[in-house]
């Protein structure tokens, strides 16, 4: 499994159920990177997406611990074992949690790659993800050249789970 992520320079990834920016080449990104494969979101990420709707071209699951909630074009799970047995079926590689915070902490020990969009930029934010740089267990094995956006400064980063290598 993969985690797909934007964090601000303190690994912040959002406030109030929201992002803390849209940056255009990273929305990009994101879309042809998942586009055809299964995304894993808690479900209040999947109602901050446009129109509170599952992602076009995915497989969508939803985690939540509501056992009446139902939502067309996703399928619902209620604990990380449902979500582990719907991702059976396909490729490793062709799953990636996609937030929020919680499910972000509770599937980082299962996944073997994060994608990482860094925004060297402090936002006032209420949910962070996990340091990967501070974490022994992950190793920094790519890093892009500075992106710019308006005067935001970003770069891609790869990093592996050291105890999940292949």
């Amino acid at each position: 499994m993969n985690i797909i992520v934007a964090v601000d320079k303190y690994w912040a990834i959002g406030n109030q159920g929201q992002l803390l920016v849209t940056i255009p080449h990273d929305q990009k990104l994101f879309r042809e990177q998942t586009l055809g494969k299964v995304i894993v979101m808690g479900r209040k990420t999947l109602e901050s997406l446009p129109g509170q709707k599952p992602l076009y071209g995915r497989t969508n699951i939803v985690l939540t611990h509501d056992r009446n909630y139902r939502v067309s074009g996703a399928l619902v799970c209620h604990s990380i074992a449902e979500v582990m047995a719907a991702v059976r079926p396909y490729p490793d590689e062709a799953v990636y949690i996609i937030g929020g915070q919680q499910i972000y902490d509770q599937f980082l020990p299962y996944c073997r790659t994060a994608y990482v969009t860094y925004i060297d930029f402090a936002y006032s934010a209420d949910s962070y993800f996990q340091n990967l740089g501070q974490c022994g267990q992950w190793q920094l094995v790519q890093a892009s050249e500075e992106q710019t956006y308006f005067d935001l400064c970003y770069e891609y980063r790869i990093y592996k789970n050291k105890s999940r290598s292949l």
